[in-house]
């Protein structure tokens, strides 16, 4: 792996602070989306369930140097990432140690800028970094969004997720406001979508009409092969790739890079 780095990737933190909402599977089934196109794609493992790590296939004996260590600087962000069945992607895995930073994290100077450090210190090259956080809004994802340039938030189109959203949206605003400027919302995504049900056909009414074009066009169906895969130690797109939830991942991939394109083009006329 290249040494040197070549350009500052493009940071994104994958968070709900409610549990059960496809966050996991987004995490990993975006990110092998991104390298499936050629994009050179990390993973960090925040949520001590270690879930991601657990969906691209990384034992628990091989997760020695994790988050865990390189938020408390034991390890440099080098020293942990491991490779991925994914051609192209690698990942910094989670442990059962993770399950105490937040207690530890208390009393550490600069507590939300850990992650942001150790990325910066490190000499590794990737076009995206993905955070997989926990489904809470504690130290672990105030890390995640202080080193982020955007938020990417999977919404289970269910009854209570435009509440749910409301409150995570402040919270980047606060965020924004005290740790990093930068921070943008950069889209929501439906997950868990049944069109045969109208509850799924109401949320997303309603998800679209309170946030209008942040609201990505594809959305990511109830699919058993997505559900299947993790067990594989394998990504959908890769256990599944024809499969209807896999090609909802791609779809997505392809939105997100328009949207970096677009983006990007818009930074350089406005300089």
């Amino acid at each position: 792996m290249s040494k040197k780095q070549i350009t500052s990737p493009r940071i994104f933190s994958v968070a709900n602070q409610k549990g059960g909402v496809g966050k996991t599977t987004t995490t990993v089934n975006l990110a092998t989306s991104l390298a499936a196109v050629g994009k050179k794609v990390l993973v960090i493992d925040l949520d001590p369930q270690g879930n991601a790590s657990t969906g691209f296939g990384i034992e628990r004996a091989d997760r020695l140097n994790g988050s865990y260590e390189v938020l408390f600087g034991e390890v440099g962000l080098d020293e942990a990432v491991v490779e991925s069945k994914v051609p192209g992607l690698y990942v910094v895995a989670s442990s059962i140690h993770l399950s105490g930073a937040e207690i530890e994290l208390i009393n550490t100077k600069q507590r939300e800028a850990r992650l942001k450090q150790a990325i910066s210190a490190s000499a590794l090259d990737f076009d995206y970094i993905l955070f997989d956080c926990p489904p809470s809004l504690n130290l672990l994802t105030l890390n995640a969004l202080t080193a982020s340039n955007g938020v990417i938030v999977p919404l289970q189109c269910e009854f209570y997720a435009l509440e749910g959203i409301s409150h995570l949206v402040k919270t980047i605003d606060r965020v924004k406001a005290s740790f990093n400027p930068d921070l943008e919302l950069q889209g929501i995504v439906l997950t868990m979508y049944d069109k045969r049900n109208n509850l799924s056909l109401q949320v997303e009414q309603d998800v679209r009409s309170h946030f209008g074009d942040t609201v990505y066009t594809a959305v990511i169906p109830r699919n058993v092969r997505i559900s299947e895969a993790p067990s594989f130690g394998l990504p959908a797109i890769v256990y599944d790739m024809g499969c209807a939830g896999s090609q909802a991942y791609l779809q997505l991939a392809k939105e997100l890079l328009k949207r970096e394109r677009i983006a990007a083009k818009d930074k350089r006329e406005a300089a």
